[in-house]
């Protein structure tokens, strides 16, 4: 356990050297890295301590329960593997050699090349949030800038963005007005940190990554492993005026990192980072909240588990929210497998009897249309929810998740839920899955009444049949 003694920036923990190489573009081009504005004044400070004694969960996050996650840009025009296909495209075999048979070689379509052919002439925000809305979501969260370091809005701080070419059109405003017009609570997920290092090349290829003239939006890259906390200062100074900029045009009421923040080394700008959401939403009169992964924030977050195998599996007592893909990839991929109506009410079912909110990734298609299978399984889940909402919205775990064969009865030894960012994760045993029974129910609680979710409709007519009866005491 890390004390809190002098932990302001976690300079006891001895982080590795940063590479000073990794400049961007040079100074004073449009496109070189940004310098983040200066610390607002408010109670909370950039210290651990001032983010644990300031903090409170939101109001809205555990009434909400249910959330759209949106992974949306350049990796949904080649619709190819999933939404890494920058990095695949430039590091990985099947990858590199299905970009040079479909569009040519790296160096001479690069991913840059992607930009002028995204045009996403079906989308439409209103259409979106309708859409979410009829599923039961009551906030969304789009992905703002992924990975391959294009931010999906109108950006000041580089011209590598969607609000200056390509579409040229800021589409995570959009989506943000459409939001609020309908009453969804708007979040935003910034990738950043993972732009660094997440598409070097592969030895010996030939690509465009390194010429001068694209180093505003490559990087250039690092040869660096996922999450090793090792990006230069200048680069984590422009992540942290990028994160500034987001927390400044659109008030998000979620601010969602991936797993590139987690390294203790960029405590002092993720302290920056956090102190300046909190300190903007007291000034704006708004509830908002972090939600990061493993310990990548020790206070002042809400906890997330990517993938509902890594989810908890029990009543866990924080706040917490589970994202998982409608398909097998979280961007838009041809041929993408996309779950059933009766998965999503499963996972939905799930992951409220351990107390945690869903949020659940749509991938729309790089035109901006949201395929139709997609909506077919999310109308299904909003069909349940309009049925049985009550136990689902504003509830909180009850002492055990629920009962039947399939349910675990006792702690299992992966119950808090598991790490997305270890690379080697100690293997739990987990009780094999057994098919649902009519005899298998989930539980949730609120307002003194415990409620029981079953999994399938009894072969004989009459009502189900749950063990437990009363109220939670």
């Amino acid at each position: 356990m890390l004390a809190l003694s002098g932990l302001a920036a976690g300079s006891s923990l001895l982080p590795r050297s940063l590479h000073a190489f990794q400049t961007g573009a040079p100074a004073g081009a449009p496109d070189a890295y940004a310098m983040p504005q200066p610390d607002l004044q408010g109670p909370v400070l950039p210290t651990w301590e001032s983010l644990r004694d300031t903090y409170a969960v939101p109001r809205w996050f555990n009434r909400a329960k249910f959330g759209i996650f949106i992974h949306w840009g350049l990796y949904s025009i080649p619709a190819h593997g999933s939404e890494w296909y920058e990095r695949r495209m430039y590091k990985d075999p099947e990858g590199t050699q299905w970009h040079a048979e479909h569009y040519g070689p790296q160096d001479k379509f690069g991913y840059k090349d992607f930009i002028p052919l995204f045009k996403p002439v079906n989308y439409h925000a209103d259409e979106w949030i309708s859409i979410f809305k009829r599923a039961g979501a009551n906030y969304i969260v789009p992905v703002a800038e992924h990975h391959d370091g294009f931010p999906m809005y109108d950006s000041a701080l580089t011209p590598w963005c969607a609000g200056k070419m390509g579409p040229k059109r800021d589409l995570t405003g959009e989506l943000a007005t459409a939001a609020r017009r309908q009453n969804v609570i708007f979040g935003l997920s910034c990738h950043r940190m993972e732009h660094a290092y997440f598409a070097y090349p592969a030895k010996g290829l030939k690509t465009d990554e390194f010429d001068p003239k694209y180093a505003g939006f490559y990087g250039p890259p690092i040869d660096q492993e996922f999450n090793s906390g090792n990006n230069s200062k200048a680069f984590q100074m422009d992540w942290l005026a990028r994160v500034q900029e987001l927390v400044d045009k659109f008030s998000p009421q979620l601010l969602y990192f991936d797993n590139g923040v987690n390294a203790r080394e960029y405590d002092e700008v993720k302290l920056r980072a956090a102190a300046y959401l909190y300190n903007r939403a007291r000034e704006h009169g708004y509830e908002t909240t972090l939600a990061t992964k493993d310990q990548a924030y020790l206070f002042a977050t809400v906890q997330d588990f990517e993938g509902t195998h890594h989810a908890p599996k029990w009543p866990y007592p924080a706040a917490w929210q589970c994202d998982t893909p409608i398909g097998n990839s979280w961007g838009y991929i041809e041929g993408l497998k996309v779950a059933s109506g009766l998965s999503l009410i499963h996972q939905m079912m799930a992951v409220a009897s351990c107390g945690g909110n869903l949020l659940l990734n749509v991938s729309p298609r790089g035109d901006g249309s949201i395929p139709g299978d997609q909506q077919k399984a999310l109308f299904t889940l909003g069909k349940w929810l309009g049925a049985n909402g009550e136990a689902i919205y504003n509830s909180r775990a009850w002492i055990v998740p629920g009962e039947g064969p399939s349910i675990p009865q006792t702690p299992p030894g992966d119950w808090k839920g598991t790490s997305t960012a270890d690379l080697h994760p100690v293997h739990v045993e987990s009780p094999e899955a057994k098919p649902y029974t009519e005899a298998d129910f989930r539980f949730s609680a609120k307002d003194g009444r415990l409620y029981a979710m079953g999994y399938k409709r009894p072969a004989a007519e009459g009502p189900s049949k749950c063990s437990r009866q009363g109220k939670r005491k």
